[in-house]
Formats: C-alpha cells, structure tokens, sequence
C-alpha cells in the first residue's frame, strides 16, 4: 500500500472543499475496479468529512454551526490563537476510508469528500492510499 500527496491550496479560515474529483482521478488513474481509497489528512487543523454535496447550505450549516460552538476568541490559552481550529480537527476527524466499487467511490447519491480547512487560507496537502481488492 502507497500513499500519494494532493496539494490543494484553502481559499478562507473556515471552509470545506470538494475533494471528490481528486481522489476519482487517482482511482482513474490506478485503475482499480473494487477497493477503498483511505484518505488522511496529515495536518492538526484540518478534517476531512463524507457529507452532502448537492446542497450548498449544507457545507455554509456545517461550518456556521462550528463556528458557533467553538469561536476562534474563547480565551483559548495556546499561544498560535489556532485552538478552535485544532479542536474542529479532534471533532471531525482526519480521516474517511471510502468504498470503491465499479471503478467509482461508492458513494451515496447526494454525498462528496470534502477537505475541511479551520485554519486558512493555507497551502495544505491530503494523502490517498488506493487498496485494491
């Protein structure tokens, strides 16, 4: 089993990015017919996530209510000012282990992988290990 680096570049502090293509590409590529593709996220404010993607007031729900819990000024003590982002990691989790069935993730109808950023903009970077069965 290998991993391969995407580098994705964050375009705000709080944001999830649809990574779903990516990762299609490297099952593409690899040719794989049924497995799973592991994702990672090897950074400690950062997520990743397996939600909704046809619904854009998902994501803005998702985030608005993370914020909402955990504000980046509650009196945090770690000198960075970046705690609320390295609990929203904790929270979500840096990893999903998705199924690939048919050459495609078998994902559900309405469901994308998405990068979860809580501490952009950032250059940032995910691993894939493609399993083949």
């Amino acid at each position: 089993m290998s991993w391969v680096r995407v580098e994705i570049r964050t375009h705000a502090r709080n944001c999830l990015i649809d990574i779903t293509p990516k990762i299609a590409a490297l099952i593409e590529k690899a040719g794989i017919e049924d497995g799973a593709a592991i994702v990672y996220i090897p950074h400690t404010t950062a997520a990743v996530t397996v939600n909704e993607g046809a619904d854009p007031d998902v994501v803005r729900d998702i985030l608005s209510f993370l914020e909402s819990k955990i504000p980046k000024d509650c009196g945090f003590r770690h000198f960075e000012g970046n705690s609320d982002a390295h609990i929203k990691s904790s929270l979500v989790g840096v990893s999903q282990t998705i199924p690939i069935k048919g050459s495609k993730l078998a994902l559900g109808v309405w469901q994308k992988v998405y990068f979860c950023e809580f501490d952009g903009p950032r250059e940032r970077g995910f691993l894939v290990s493609l399993v083949k069965f």
